[in-house]
């Protein structure tokens, strides 16, 4: 999780981004870092949950940097979440 964050910081700061999307990057960031404090607090995570959390956040810095539309990047977060979800659950049986 912690690479998907980093990877998410760096397109946030890129120069070659625009604001728009610079912005939201940084708003997903702090998404994502709350969510992680949060969940951080209940108990530790199972393979699951952790392939969740990777695949929404890579899903949504892959949607980031290609620049696509907020509709799509939340898509992206969604899709990558479930498939990782899957894969985590897959990997943890």
């Amino acid at each position: 999780m912690n690479t998907a964050i980093a990877i998410l910081i760096l397109a946030a700061f890129s120069a070659r981004l625009n604001d728009s999307i610079r912005r939201s990057a940084t708003m997903m960031v702090v998404v994502l870092a709350a969510g992680g404090l949060l969940a951080g607090c209940d108990r530790p995570m199972s393979s699951g949950e952790k392939g969740a959390a990777v695949g929404a956040a890579a899903g949504t810095g892959i949607g980031l940097v290609t620049g696509g539309s907020f509709g799509q990047v939340v898509g992206a977060g969604l899709i990558g979440g479930a498939v990782g979800y899957l894969g985590g659950s897959a990997v943890g049986k």
